[in-house]
């Protein structure tokens, strides 16, 4: 069991001794912080607390490597990444799934909100039954078989449910403000980006090519952005496109956000097979957008997604996750 130190992981591994499994928790170090040590005593405190054995392993450098180094690579091509789905591909269910299994265990469990469905044809993902904190889009990059060695104990429980039953067990249940990026405190971003490389200021300019002012550097900015452009204006103004070529930030006004097509690559299929015929599904561009029917046409190394109600703020560098009812598809990155 993959234990982070919050409630849904260690309830999560409740869940699998009630179920009669033999639990070893497993915690991953990831960052060198004080929040990080004190992660790191809470799982103990769990693991005493379940009577099931203690492992850690370190993944510091795996982390800053497949995470943190492409998080940066990435917002100065102008794109705006998703750290938590690399995490989940090339960490989690990655070197912490390699390292598990070595232990000689069946299967690595997780606090995601999600379910699997095995069968003789093979393995689906599927949304959590509570579709609030569903957390499938982060798992796309998920493969049959690693789908085979893999369990989300939470995925028919609801959130509330998950907390009675960590009361219940005398589990810690009082938790520090979630990060919505965990090696980044207090979501300052520019300030992380700054200490990672050096800022190249430029052009800000609107559709026609004509200066505004100026931007501090590329990294700093997100298409959908108002707010922190710098500038004075008669009408609300945002980023409609970013140009790592020339350098510059194109703003325009609202209406400009929306896009009806978008172009995606770096694919995963959940079935380990691509369609090869053009399909209709329901796409999400980010986590917390809604569902909107698309079309795919697929060519050899990317899908064409054709939407049936224009976007707003399709955003290099996020994922695109693909469903067809509650199943996952698949998904890839937007370019």
């Amino acid at each position: 069991m993959a234990l982070s130190g919050g409630v849904d992981s260690s309830a999560a591994a409740l869940l699998l001794k009630e179920a009669a499994y033999e639990v070893v928790g497993i915690h991953m170090r990831l960052w060198d912080s004080t929040h990080s040590e004190y992660q790191a005593h809470r799982v103990e405190d769990i693991c005493r607390i379940l009577d099931i054995p203690y492992h850690q392993v370190d993944l510091q450098k795996e982390f800053e490597l497949f995470v943190v180094d492409y998080f940066c690579r990435e917002y100065q091509r102008g794109r705006t990444p998703n750290p938590c789905v690399a995490c989940n591909q090339y960490i989690k269910f990655g070197f912490l799934l390699d390292k598990a299994l070595s232990l000689g265990v069946d299967y690595l469990a997780t606090g995601h909100y999600a379910r699997v469905e095995h069968s003789g044809d093979g393995h689906r993902l599927l949304k959590a039954a509570d579709t609030g904190r569903d957390q499938s889009y982060f798992l796309y990059t998920l493969t049959q078989e690693k789908l085979g060695h893999v369990l989300f104990p939470l995925g028919e429980h609801s959130k509330d449910e998950v907390k009675q039953v960590a009361k219940q067990a005398g589990l810690p249940t009082a938790a520090r403000s979630s990060q919505d990026i965990c090696f980044i405190s207090q979501k300052n971003y520019a300030t992380f980006l700054s200490q990672r490389f050096p800022a190249q200021p430029g052009d800000i300019v609107d559709t026609r090519g004509n200066k505004l002012g100026q931007h501090r550097g590329i990294a700093f900015y997100t298409i959908g952005q108002r707010h922190g452009l710098g500038l004075a204006y008669a009408k609300p103004l945002y980023v409609i496109k970013i140009e790592p070529e020339s350098n510059r930030i194109v703003l325009g006004p609202e209406k400009e956000l929306y896009s009806q097509k978008l172009v995606a690559r770096k694919l995963n299929w959940i079935s380990g097979k691509a369609p090869r015929e053009p399909i209709t599904a329901k796409a999400r561009i980010r986590y917390k957008s809604k569902e909107a029917e698309a079309d795919l046409f697929f060519r050899n190394d990317s899908v064409g997604v054709h939407f049936a109600q224009p976007q707003k703020a399709v955003t290099p560098g996020q994922a695109i996750v693909f469903y067809n009812m509650d199943e996952v598809l698949g998904g890839g990155i937007i370019y």
